[in-house]
């Protein structure tokens, strides 16, 4: 496990960032795992900046977003489809043909296809995280199996009370999401875990120091071969011992 931490969240992202693109420019058609919320915004812009001022080809590049809602059409704005069109394919430069995003329709079948399509893919080679204020990884609450798989799931009443910033009302917020389990995450190659501000600081803490536990899904993350941490210094806080900065 590779802790970086960075007095800003513009450097950070553009450390993040120099990873995919290392990945990219030795090989067109690297799969990424796209993650959504605001923590990976930055990472993505900072990618497309890198891609596009070392004249990168990207239109070989295939995304795997970790989740969508339930019950939310693609073209709703809240929905994971928008904000991954929104943010990584536009903020990256990607080819939207190339990006695929679970279906939220609860359509039978829908999460065995998404496996499937990610297997045929090879796997993915980096995988771009957050992690919720109560550990989870993607949709994948406290709890989770580590052998998880791409599933229905129920969210928490805390990820429900985040996320409902982006409605008018919480009542809203869809209370039911379809992820990739944690099994499916942690099969990728290479694993980039993004953190910013005070509100993560907590969970930072449990994940990195705290018990290995399935209550904190992203504590698991420690069993990963290649996992690097992106945090800022406010993300760092609750931590006993700070590495030094980037």
């Amino acid at each position: 496990m590779h802790i970086h931490v960075f007095s800003s969240e513009a450097e950070l992202a553009e450390a993040a960032a120099r990873r995919i693109v290392d990945r990219v420019r030795h090989d067109a058609e690297a799969v990424v795992g796209l993650a959504t919320g605001s923590s990976p915004v930055a990472v993505y812009a900072a990618w497309g900046g890198q891609a596009r001022a070392a004249g990168l080809d990207q239109s070989g590049v295939r995304g795997f977003a970790l989740d969508e809602y339930l019950g939310l059409e693609p073209e709703d704005p809240r929905s994971y489809h928008a904000v991954i069109r929104r943010d990584a394919v536009a903020g990256a430069g990607l080819n939207p043909d190339l990006v695929r995003i679970p279906d939220g329709s609860g359509a039978p079948g829908a999460a065995a296809e998404y496996e499937r399509a990610i297997r045929d893919a090879g796997g993915v080679d980096v995988q771009v995280l957050g992690i919720g204020r109560n550990g989870h990884l993607g949709f994948n609450e406290p709890g989770a199996a580590a052998d998880s798989r791409t599933r229905i799931v129920e969210l928490a009443e805390e990820t429900i009370a985040d996320n409902a910033r982006f409605f008018e009302r919480e009542d809203d917020v869809p209370t039911r999401a379809i992820t990739q389990g944690l099994g499916t995450i942690f099969e990728a190659r290479e694993l980039l875990v993004i953190a910013v501000g005070n509100a993560k600081a907590a969970a930072v803490a449990a994940a990195i120091e705290g018990e290995e536990t399935e209550l904190v899904p992203a504590s698991l993350l420690r069993n990963h071969a290649n996992v690097h941490w992106f945090i800022d210094g406010a993300a760092a806080g609750d931590l006993s011992a700070v590495p030094a900065s980037d």
